[in-house]
């Protein structure tokens, strides 16, 4: 099917064409129409299938059809700063020359210069929750003109706890709207709060095929203790065939802590995370786009909405508190068809977080090691787990069985002298 047969207007087809679109996603083929006849939608798709342009493309052709106005027609929430700006520039891309008309609302940005934009004509607001709220609360923004909501990555506001937030805004909506609901998962509060927030949706799931799924391999290496994860991060952050990394952190102090550390090694590196203002954030990204900086430590802000090509490998130097959101790490590399790597780091006693990440996505994540870093203690794969990737752990001492099998990753090289942690 092309984008010609989904019912676009000609001006969005060839800004589509013009933005190196060749042919619908499923999730597009199945949403398109159904929003452009006015209808709700709750739609569950992975990460990575084109569910953006699944919702911006007929709320632009919306805005075609109505004609220029003062108010706002389109508002999309999203969870993260990083996703909001991402929704705005395909909402640029995909409209062509004379685009809408957008105004970003996130935390951590100028006051000033987001009051600026909502003083002049507006198609669109795209906007975290409680950024949006300040606004509506200081009276600075006019909801009256919405005719189309997008929540976009549904669960993931609520998991932030931005539920309350989200059902004031809705509050202050036209009852006679449309409402496009996204989220990885339709059922529990997110099915809750989209019966509360749609009228008579209509229901699409896409679901994950291993045609549509990243080409990204992925790696397991356990560690003694957080001195050996730092040698282990050193390692693979020395491999020639890395040309940009993103390494995760579970906090802020750590990212900015290991940040410091890869620094002081020599490493081009940036830290982000969500106590930086968005201009440090903003120039955090640029340094990354433009190769300036080769690494970026990060917390889970940059688990969703951060899309760089040149990003091909993943660390997981901290497992994430939810398995879902390790979806969403790894997929940071291996886009648009390209290969990645997916090394995650962890302590034995981590062992049933792995677990719960392996039973979330369906796959045992590969067991290795890399040569003169082995763990003490070895990981080795009983008769009756070899299916399911269960991991029994025994002690590492001479003659208890044969050896573990070694994964090369590249030269380690020269080791730069470290300071104490």
């Amino acid at each position: 099917m092309a984008f010609a047969e989904l019912g676009l207007a000609p001006k969005l087809l060839e800004a589509v064409t013009a933005a190196g679109y060749t042919e619908p996603t499923a999730v597009q083929r199945e949403a398109i129409p159904l929003a452009l006849q006015g209808l709700d939608l709750l739609v569950s798709s992975q990460t990575g299938s084109g569910k953006t342009a699944a919702f911006m493309l007929p709320c632009l052709q919306r805005l075609l059809q109505a004609g220029p106005s003062r108010l706002p027609r389109v508002l999309v929430l999203t969870p993260t700063r990083e996703l909001a700006q991402q929704v705005s520039r395909a909402a640029i891309d995909l409209a062509g020359r004379r685009g809408p008309r957008v105004a970003v609302l996130v935390g951590g940005a100028p006051y000033a210069m987001q009051l600026k934009q909502l003083r002049g004509p507006l198609d669109i607001v795209v906007a975290t929750p409680g950024r949006l709220m300040d606004h509506l609360q200081r009276g600075k923004l006019d909801l009256s003109g919405i005719d189309t909501l997008v929540l976009d990555e549904a669960d993931r506001m609520l998991d932030m706890g931005f539920i309350d937030d989200i059902e004031a805004v809705v509050a202050r909506l036209p009852a006679a709207r449309q409402t496009l609901l996204f989220s990885a998962t339709l059922d529990g509060v997110v099915g809750k709060l989209a019966g509360r927030v749609t009228r008579a949706a209509q229901r699409i799931e896409i679901a994950r095929t291993p045609e549509a799924a990243p080409k990204i391999e992925q790696r397991l290496l356990f560690a003694d203790g957080h001195d050996h994860k730092l040698r282990l991060l050193d390692h693979l952050l020395s491999d020639a065939a890395l040309k940009q990394a993103v390494v995760f952190t579970a906090t802020k102090a750590g990212a900015e802590d290991l940040a410091g550390r890869l620094e002081d090694q020599g490493h081009a590196v940036e830290a982000l995370h969500g106590d930086m203002n968005q201009g440090a954030r903003n120039r955090a990204l640029k340094a990354l786009r433009e190769g300036r900086a080769r690494i970026l430590v990060a917390t889970d802000v940059a688990a969703r909405g951060l899309d760089v090509p040149g990003i091909s490998h993943v660390v997981n130097f901290d497992l994430p508190m939810q398995a879902e959101d390790y979806v969403h790490r790894i997929g940071r590399t291996g886009r648009a068809g390209r290969a990645g790597q997916a090394y995650t780091l962890a302590h034995h006693r981590e062992r049933g977080k792995v677990k719960g990440i392996e039973r979330f996505t369906g796959t045992a994540i590969p067991v290795a090691t890399l040569p003169g870093l082995e763990p003490k203690a070895r990981p080795e794969r009983s008769e009756g787990s070899r299916k399911t990737g269960a991991v029994k752990w025994r002690s590492n001492k001479p003659g208890e069985g044969k050896a573990y099998g070694q994964y090369k990753a590249g030269n380690g090289g020269p080791r730069r002298s470290r300071p104490s942690w």
